[in-house]
């Protein structure tokens, strides 16, 4: 059965496991199956021909294990590639961008909102679009965090150095006077609680991998695919370090996992 079939979820590295863990928690009963491009990491500083060429080859990998849906769970591929690979794919597939975008114009209200990304993201301008979709008023402060990307995949998530390099990112938002701050990288979230401590409790933190989980939700209810019974399976499958990735993904998800397999995506 169709209901049956997996949820592919890819990422440029461990940052999209903060997708997973919201699928798990709000689709408690899907099928996943996770690839971390963890050879080519980061994305965001690469071009958009690259992030388009890389996006095709994951999907094509997907694709052979049957998955019923896409999640783009990477806002660099969600910004750069979605929009150009979505009319060949021909399962329902979605970003990380809108879900969050929409909740943080909601959230706002001082009308001022900040975006945390990589360059890829923040350079593209694709949260300032879909913001003033919502309302052409609000004022969009972007700035790209380059380094936040290497540490969490390092798995320095409250080191000092952390710390100390967030608060030089976050002062620009400090003084903008921001209400509201997403966190446009599905790396961030891991490091949410550093994040808010120098943000302090007047600013909301929009973390857009639960909202994505909620919109995957919602279109798989939509298309009369969703599967809300059964034991769910979770494979995991990266383009390097296979074994640095499995005890990563082991201290952040709430689940056991299983074996994570090398994949020589350049072949797909």
């Amino acid at each position: 059965m169709l209901k049956d079939a997996p949820i592919g979820v890819f990422d440029s590295g461990v940052g999209g496991l903060t997708v997973v863990r919201e699928i798990i928690r709000q689709l408690p009963s899907e099928n996943v199956i996770y690839f971390g491009d963890t050879a080519r990491v980061p994305y965001g500083s690469k071009s958009q021909k690259t992030i388009i060429g890389f996006t095709r080859q994951i999907i094509h990998f997907l694709k052979t294990k049957e998955v019923k849906a896409i999640v783009v769970a990477c806002n660099t591929a969600s910004a750069y590639a979605l929009d150009a690979v979505a009319p060949e794919v021909d399962v329902p597939i979605i970003g990380v961008v809108r879900p969050g975008a929409y909740v943080a114009a909601n959230a706002t209200v001082n009308g001022r909102i900040g975006v945390l990304g990589t360059e890829g993201t923040v350079n593209s301008g694709i949260y300032t679009e879909v913001l003033h979709e919502h309302e052409p008023q609000l004022t969009v402060i972007g700035k790209a965090c380059p380094l936040f990307v290497p540490l969490v995949e390092e798995g320095l998530l409250n080191d000092p150095v952390t710390v100390e390099i967030a608060s030089r990112y976050l002062q620009q938002m400090k003084d903008m006077d921001i209400d509201t701050l997403i966190l446009g990288c599905t790396h961030y979230p891991l490091i949410r609680n550093t994040i808010g401590k120098i943000m302090g409790s007047g600013v909301t933190l929009v973390n857009p991998a639960y909202e994505t989980a909620i919109s995957l939700r919602r279109m798989l209810q939509d298309k009369g695919i969703y599967r809300d019974t059964g034991t769910p399976e979770y494979h995991f499958f990266v383009s390097d370090g296979a074994e640095k990735f499995s005890s990563f993904a082991n201290s952040i998800l709430p689940v056991e996992l299983v074996e994570t397999r090398l994949v020589p995506i350049d072949e797909y």
